[in-house]
Order: C-alpha cells, then sequence, then structure tokens
C-alpha cells in the first residue's frame, strides 16, 4: 500500500518518486503512440504524383528576332509548340537573335541550335528564315519549318501558319489533315527525322 505523507501545512501528498515514475509513463505512452501514428501515416500515405514530365529524346526549337515570342507570328508558333509539347512529350525551346538582325549574325544562332540537338529548328523572322535556309544544308540531322517565307531547300519545309491538329499525335500517328500539308511527303506522311 501506498503511504501518504503529510507537508508542513498539514495537507496530505503522494511521495515525490511515485509522482516521477507515474509522469515517465505517461511521456513513455505519448511518446509511443506519437511514434506509431507517424509510421502508420508514413506507410499509408499514397504516392506522390511525379514532379517532372519524362520527356522523348527529342527537341523542338523556335528561331526567333530580337521580340523572342512577345510579337506574331512567333507568340502563336510558340504557343502551337507548347501545347504539342504537353500531349506528345517532345522537349521545346526558343532562342531570339541578339545583335544585329541580319542573316549572317542569325546563321550563328541556328548553328547553336543545331549544335544543341534540336531534331526540328522552327524559323520565324526575314533573317532568321535566311540563316535556316542556308543551314539546313549544312546540317542533315535537323528538319528545319519556316513560317511565312523562305525557299524549301532539302529538309526545309515552307508554311504559311502552324497549327496544332485537332487531336495532337505521337509520332506513330503524324498523319493529320489538320496539319499544313506542306509538312507531309508524297505518301501523306511526315518524313522521318
Amino acid at each position: 500500500m501506498r503511504q501518504k505523507s503529510r507537508s508542513s501545512r498539514g495537507t496530505w501528498h503522494l511521495p515525490q518518486t511515485l509522482l516521477t515514475r507515474g509522469r515517465r509513463r505517461v511521456a513513455a505512452a505519448g511518446l509511443l503512440v506519437a511514434v506509431v501514428a507517424g509510421i502508420t501515416t508514413w506507410t499509408l500515405w499514397p504516392d506522390p504524383e511525379p514532379r517532372q514530365r519524362e520527356y522523348l529524346d527529342a527537341t523542338a526549337c523556335l528561331l526567333t528576332d530580337q521580340n523572342g515570342v512577345t510579337k506574331e507570328p512567333a507568340t502563336s508558333v510558340w504557343t502551337t509548340m507548347q501545347q504539342i509539347s504537353t500531349t506528345t512529350l517532345v522537349r521545346v525551346q526558343n532562342l531570339s537573335v541578339a545583335g544585329p538582325q541580319t542573316a549572317a549574325n542569325a546563321e550563328g544562332f541556328a548553328n547553336s541550335l543545331t549544335g544543341g540537338q534540336c531534331q526540328v529548328i522552327i524559323a520565324v523572322g526575314d533573317s532568321q528564315i535566311t540563316a535556316a535556309t542556308k543551314v539546313a544544308g549544312m546540317n542533315p540531322q535537323a528538319r528545319f519549318i519556316t513560317i511565312d517565307g523562305g525557299t524549301a531547300p532539302p529538309r526545309t519545309f515552307r508554311s504559311s501558319a502552324l497549327r496544332p491538329p485537332a487531336t495532337c499525335r505521337t509520332p506513330s500517328q503524324q498523319s493529320s489533315p489538320n496539319w499544313p500539308k506542306s509538312h507531309l511527303d508524297a505518301h501523306g506522311e511526315f518524313p522521318p527525322l
């Protein structure tokens, strides 16, 4: 049996060692409950959705003038490229020509895109189109698309507008009546890269 002791004021108190043991038990039980709750929550928590996209090993690049993608037709082309990238998981990037807006200056920028592993290069603007047309002959690994101008040497396609198809398609489903016909080969399909 527990013994009670009388304090100097005349009230009864449990001995100090019993109170300390009781507090330790409560603290240990609380810690055990917290650990079990944490482990249970961690094991039952659903897996998070992946935070990054797993892109295909393909890149399409847009070459623009010093205005970048802020003016037409570059704005609509860039918007279309981003929409297609979301559904097909092809990486897209854009590069603005800095400095003098000449074909000679733009040629260096176009070459940097081919060296940067861009499989498709879309040129917008007179200087960029001239540069892309010249660079296309020296870079067989890339396809070139010119918007609103330029001549069409091998691996260069001309288009008056680039608009997304009604449903974006993967490379194995590329023949779509909504794409400009200038992008299709004699069989009605996109030529291989």
